[in-house]
């Protein structure tokens, strides 16, 4: 039996380079919370046309990594503090719960597929891509959502992963937060290996506990005016 492969490239289109290219920098923290996205400037920039850019940002706004704001154009969201703090709440009982239940019942194709995810992590913790860290720890998290048994838990989660993955990127921008993320996803793993439930439970809301502690001090330390910030860390 002859088996066909299609080896041919589909070449990526101008707009899916413009959402990567925006992606990274947003993600990057190039663009800050807040800020003005003005269209002139990104089409100079990116060497694009106007159209192209216009797509791109409804990709981005449909991601909710941009809102489009009457009278004034693209933003990048403002996210507060109290907002991190409720989506943090619903992240540590949701895969918690998610954990507990993979735990009980993933079986071992998907087993070794959370392995390999989280080797792709570990490799990405070591390169200058947050973008590339960013996306293996999601998707590290949709296998166990995935394989928790509750379609309610996914579905929540993908509303909130926009949101989620901004807070990744402010919170593995503090020194040492990245090697402690793989360290955590890594016991999370380990009770999932071991099918246990309460022990994956735990270790998921121990991680999303000490994002949610690393996010507040990067919040702290964008907020702040750098004065306040230099005599705070000098405190520490």
């Amino acid at each position: 039996m002859t088996i066909k492969l299609d080896l041919r490239i589909v070449p990526r289109t101008v707009q899916q380079e413009v959402v990567e290219k925006l992606r990274f920098a947003i993600l990057s923290g190039v663009f800050q919370p807040g800020s003005r996205l003005v269209e002139s400037q990104l089409c100079s920039s990116l060497g694009v046309s106007r159209p192209s850019l216009r797509e791109a940002l409804r990709s981005l706004q449909a991601e909710r990594l941009i809102e489009i704001v009457p009278n004034r154009g693209p933003q990048i969201p403002v996210l507060s503090w109290r907002d991190a703090e409720e989506i943090y709440e619903v992240r540590e009982l949701l895969e918690g719960e998610a954990a507990a239940r993979c735990a009980a019942t993933i079986k071992a194709p998907d087993l070794e597929e959370l392995s390999d995810q989280l080797e792709r992590f570990r490799r990405a913790c070591r390169s200058n891509d947050p973008v590339e860290r960013i996306n293996t720890a999601t998707e590290f998290y949709a296998i166990i959502l995935r394989n928790c048994g509750n379609k309610i838990i996914e579905q929540v989660e993908g509303g909130l992963l926009a949101r989620v993955n901004f807070l990744r990127a402010r919170s593995m921008s503090l020194p040492n937060r990245v090697k402690d993320s793989y360290e955590e996803m890594n016991a999370i793993y380990v009770a999932i290996k071991n099918h246990d439930p309460e022990k994956a439970r735990k270790a998921a809301r121990r991680h999303i506990a000490n994002a949610r502690n690393s996010a507040k001090l990067a919040f702290e330390k964008i907020d702040q005016p750098p004065e306040t910030a230099k005599k705070q860390a000098k405190r520490r």
